[in-house]
């Protein structure tokens, strides 16, 4: 998925003087939380300030960062941290962007084998009654889990769905009550 978002058009995002933001596709005002939320469902955007034309991205991307990072949900250790406000001073600013990246790509290609290897490794444990249950709930919990990270969508939705919220809400709820009976076939035992 993550090379169907590269080659798709940016979502273009203004920001107006009152330093509000419009989403030029639906025609509304969003916040960074929505802008996050289009980049983890696998969209490209881009923030343009409307009177000057400056590209504003990466400006608007790490506020979402620093913004995540202040509420608790830490990504990035304090030595990442300490090593990139250091790359800012050194040499190593110049490959410290091509080192990030590609380590980026090698993460989304093996996440995506791992997400392909749980489904097809032999496990000796697949005659187990309720087994399948449980590892639809595995691949489930991984493409949940992962999208950030893999730049995809996590599961597969199809464009323009607008039940794709209520469906994976629905596939949630199930998932839940296999786990659950999953769960109580496990205690019997």
């Amino acid at each position: 998925m993550a090379g169907e978002a590269k080659d798709t058009k940016p979502l273009l995002i203004k920001r107006y003087a009152s330093r509000r933001l419009y989403n030029t596709e639906t025609s509304d005002y969003v916040t960074l939380e929505d802008i996050a939320g289009f980049i983890r469902d696998g969209r490209r955007v881009q923030i343009i300030d409307l009177k000057s034309g400056d590209d504003l991205t990466r400006q608007y991307l790490l506020q979402i960062i620093a913004e995540h990072e202040s509420r608790g949900e830490n990504v990035l250790p304090i030595d990442v941290l300490t090593d990139l406000v250091r790359s800012y001073t050194t040499s190593a600013q110049s490959i410290v962007p091509q080192f990030l990246a590609a380590s980026f790509q090698m993460l989304r290609e093996s996440q995506s084998k791992m997400l392909e290897n749980l489904s097809s490794f032999p496990n000796p444990m697949a005659g187990m009654p309720g087994f399948e249950a449980l590892q639809r709930q595995q691949q489930a919990f991984l493409k949940t889990l992962m999208p950030g990270f893999a730049g995809s969508s996590g599961p597969e939705r199809e464009e323009g769905d607008s039940s794709a919220d209520s469906s994976s809400k629905e596939e949630l709820e199930a998932i839940k009550k296999q786990l659950a009976e999953l769960q109580a076939k496990l205690s019997k035992l």
